[in-house]
């Protein structure tokens, strides 16, 4: 984990400067996070920070995207805002090297009393929580996560309880060892193996990233073995932490990304730098924390859509059997003429009768099962019957097959769709499946929001200075196509792949503007990680929706073809905003 307390303590010092900060509002937009929005103090403006004990990303940052605000606030939202919305941040203060920040608020009670109130945030993986506790007297108030004696005989996180610090690691301050020979008793009282290992077990705030880093900065002045080559290294960079003189930096190698609070030298590929680690972590986890509540949030549906395609991909099998066994339909009624034919040599009562099959060249002779109870006639009217009931069943068949691929591309168009989604899309999509009755209404038909009249769109600028508009969703889709587009701009589409709508506004654009287009096209699809992904495009005003069709689907003409292979960097590279 790359949050070490070396990490911490950069974020703590950089927190100091909330000092006489006044926070305005408390939002808790899911189960482990909170997002503080600030005023006043040394900052410009309003600024949101946000404090997440999620068990795979905590972590503390700045916050510039817009977070879900659910409309009815949790439990510990509103003991937050009661005790501390109003208040000032006095100190943000970090205990020990430990992964541990304290955000300490002074704050006016309901009598008027000035009142101190601490938030600890202790970011530890699956133990991460945000503790509200009064200082003075270490009662907790709440935590965003309670710990019960079920769960833990060390310590309870439950309102009234005494707060009790996370365990410690019986591990030495890196920042505090003095010299070679104090950093060499503490090595040797490592159980690790490798140099890497032992700086980990023997010092609290180093994680595995940061001693694989100085072991290759020793490595590079003398063998990575060597306790003096490895103390210099240790020691210079202890200093520069000392004078809190932080590098915040990403890496990217080959698709995976590291971040550090100082220079990962022992890592090939490209770095980006930063003058803020809290800017730098926003940049790291937000993607990464975005996508994986979005897998959370949508993992019903996704798996919802799965089943539906199931269903139908079987309906089909089950169709297409029905049409082959209904290709004997002629055959039935081949029998009922001959019943007819032979009619006088037939007598009620007889369970079978032998003709000569007058349609097959060789004239063979036949034998027709009959049915005992019934009439020479009406037992070739039974022929008749099943022959009209065959032929019928392979009509129906083939338009209950065509129904069910229609199906099958609308599941796959919405599993496309939810790769790319956000919060707000995949809302959209869940209402969506609710108005086409797939799906029961959230909250029955009372609860029912008004939906909005003007979805949020992504809009992109390309390098023309050309404004191109991105539909996620079908929701979005039909409102970009179909009432905001002109007929005169230009409309995108992967060919024969399931995607997003995406349109140029205006016609004054070169074939710049019409490649990042269809790149915006093709990445926002199912051909995203593929090469040479062919996209179509057209005029708005030859585009239309077909009475009856699905959400999102059109048909068109007078198309022209692009082939595009999506670049990530390239379309990340294009400024974008979102539009109502």
């Amino acid at each position: 984990m790359s949050l070490d307390g070396i990490v911490v303590r950069a974020i703590a010092h950089e927190l100091r400067q909330l000092a006489g900060t006044r926070i305005h509002r408390i939002h808790q937009p899911d189960d482990h996070t909170l997002v503080l929005q600030l005023r006043g103090g040394g900052l410009r403006g309003q600024s949101r920070l946000l404090l997440s004990a999620n068990p795979t990303y905590p972590r503390v940052h700045w916050v510039t995207r817009p977070q879900p605000n659910p409309l009815e606030a949790p439990m510990f939202c509103m003991l937050m805002r009661k005790h501390c919305e109003g208040g000032v941040i006095e100190t943000v203060a970090q205990p020990g090297c430990e992964r541990v920040l304290h955000i300490d608020i002074r704050q006016r009670d309901e009598l008027g009393d000035i009142s101190l109130k601490r938030i600890v945030v202790e970011l530890m993986g699956r133990h991460s929580n945000i503790i509200l506790t009064d200082p003075a007297t270490g009662r907790i108030y709440d935590g965003i996560h309670h710990v019960t004696p079920a769960i833990s005989s060390y310590r309870v996180v439950m309102p009234g309880s005494t707060y009790t610090p996370p365990p410690e690691q019986a591990k030495a301050d890196p920042l505090a060892v003095p010299d070679h020979v104090r950093f060499t008793e503490s090595l040797r009282l490592s159980e690790g193996d490798a140099p890497d290992r032992r700086l980990v077990d023997a010092y609290a705030g180093i994680s595995p990233l940061l001693a694989r880093e100085i072991v290759h900065r020793a490595a590079a002045s003398g063998a990575p073995d060597d306790t003096e080559a490895l103390w210099r290294a240790f020691r210079d960079m202890m200093e520069s932490f000392r004078s809190h003189a932080y590098e915040p930096n990403i890496v990217d190698r080959g698709g995976r990304t590291f971040f550090s609070v100082t220079r990962l030298t022992h890592l090939d590929g490209g770095i980006r730098t930063f003058d803020s680690i809290l800017e730098c972590l926003e940049i790291y986890y937000g993607d990464k924390a975005e996508r994986d509540l979005v897998r959370q949030k949508s993992a019903d549906l996704h798996r919802f859509l799965l089943n539906e395609k199931a269903k139908n991909e079987k309906k089909i099998e089950k169709l297409e059997a029905t049409i082959e066994e209904a290709k004997e339909a002629d055959r039935y009624r081949i029998t009922g003429e001959l019943l007819i034919a032979n009619m006088h040599a037939i007598q009620k009562g007889q369970p079978c009768v032998e003709v000569i099959d007058y349609y097959d060249e060789r004239q063979p002779v036949v034998t027709i099962e009959l049915d005992p109870q019934l009439t020479p006639s009406e037992n070739a009217q039974r022929w008749f019957k099943r022959y009209n009931k065959a032929k019928n069943s392979i009509t129906a068949a083939a338009a209950q097959m065509e129904a069910a691929r229609e199906e099958i591309a609308y599941f796959d168009t919405l599993l496309a769709q939810l790769e790319t989604a956000s919060l707000q899309d995949i809302e959209e999509i869940r209402e969506e499946l609710a108005e086409q009755g797939y799906l029961k209404q959230r909250g029955g038909a009372g609860a029912k929001k008004r939906k909005p009249s003007r979805p949020a769109l992504l809009c992109y600028t390309s390098s023309e200075n050309v404004p191109i508009y991105v539909g996620k969703n079908n929701t979005q889709n039909e409102y970009l196509t179909n009432r905001l587009a002109s007929p005169n701009d230009t409309w995108l589409h992967t060919k024969d792949i399931p995607g997003s709508h995406v349109v140029i506004r205006g016609t004054g654009f070169g074939n710049a503007t019409l490649e990042e287009a269809a790149m915006l096209a093709a990445y926002y699809s199912r051909g995203k990680e593929s090469s040479l992904v062919p996209v179509d495009y057209t005029l708005i005003r030859h585009v239309r929706k077909p009475s009856g069709a699905k959400p999102g689907f059109v048909i068109y003409d007078h198309q022209k073809t692009l082939f595009v292979t999506p670049d990530e960097e390239r379309i990340k590279a294009l400024p974008v905003r979102t539009v109502t």
